[in-house]
Order: C-alpha cells, then structure tokens, then sequence
C-alpha cells in the first residue's frame, strides 16, 4: 500500500527510482505482443477485416493481411512521433517539478470530471430505434416475427 501511496503523491515509487531505463529494442520486444494481444485490436480486425474479405475471388491470405497492414502502419508511424515528441517533452518537464505536479492535478480533475459526467449523464430508457439493427418481419399466423 505505501507503494501505491508513493507513486500517486510523489511520482514513482522507491523501487522505480533507481531502476534503469528500459532500452528500445526491449520495449519493442514487449510491445509487440502485448498489443497483439489486445482485445480490442483483436475484436475490431475479427469483426472488420473479414467483411472486406471474399474467399471465392482467390487470395483470401492476402485479401485479409493488407487491411491489417494498412491499419497497422499508420498506427506505428503515429505512435513513434508521439514517443518522441513524449521525450522531449519529458526533458523539458523534468525540469519543473511544479509543473508536473500541476499536469497530474488537472489530469486527476478531468478523470473525476469524466467520472461525474457519466454519472449524471441522461440515459435513455430504452434504445433508441436508431440503433437497433434492419430486421425484416413476416407476417406468421397472423403475428409479425423477425426473419
């Protein structure tokens, strides 16, 4: 628990303190399966991808990669810049201790604040038409079903 209490009033926990840095081929190497992993990666190219696919047309394999690298580069080439522009920030920042303690403080304000923003949010009682899916019905002794 002191630990927990550490990190959130003073940054990072004795134990991090002197841990050395994390070198990039290692975060790489740890990166890549995690996100690989990532449920919503997986949810979204299971649920999208295969609808661009027609295994009748030939080159399924193909047909399913080249949405996933088509996805996957300008994902990657995003995320470099921002850990770049993450690192130099970070320099900068390093510099003012009151700054980063202000930037948590106003992140910690908009987590609460978003927080009670769903909490009072409006919430319809039931779904809206909007958002149910196009279902025919047919008309089966006289009572209408979905088909």
């Amino acid at each position: 628990m002191q630990g927990c209490v550490g990190t959130m009033v003073g940054g990072r926990s004795e134990e991090q303190a002197g841990a050395p840095p994390v070198g990039m081929r290692r975060a790489f190497r740890e990166g890549v399966p995690v996100e690989a992993l990532n449920p919503e990666t997986a949810t979204f190219f299971l649920a999208f991808v295969p609808q661009l696919v027609n295994p009748a047309a030939g080159g399924a394999a193909l047909r399913f990669a080249l949405p996933g690298v088509v996805s996957v580069v300008p994902n990657t080439l995003a995320d470099i810049v921002v850990a770049y522009a993450a690192g130099s920030v970070r320099l900068g920042v390093a510099e003012c201790p009151g700054l980063v303690r202000r930037l948590r403080e106003a992140s910690g304000a908009a987590m609460v604040a978003l927080g009670l923003g769903l909490l009072f949010a409006d919430r319809p009682a039931a779904v809206p038409d909007a958002y149910l899916p196009i279902v025919s019905t047919v008309k089966v002794s006289g009572k209408k079903v979905l088909a």
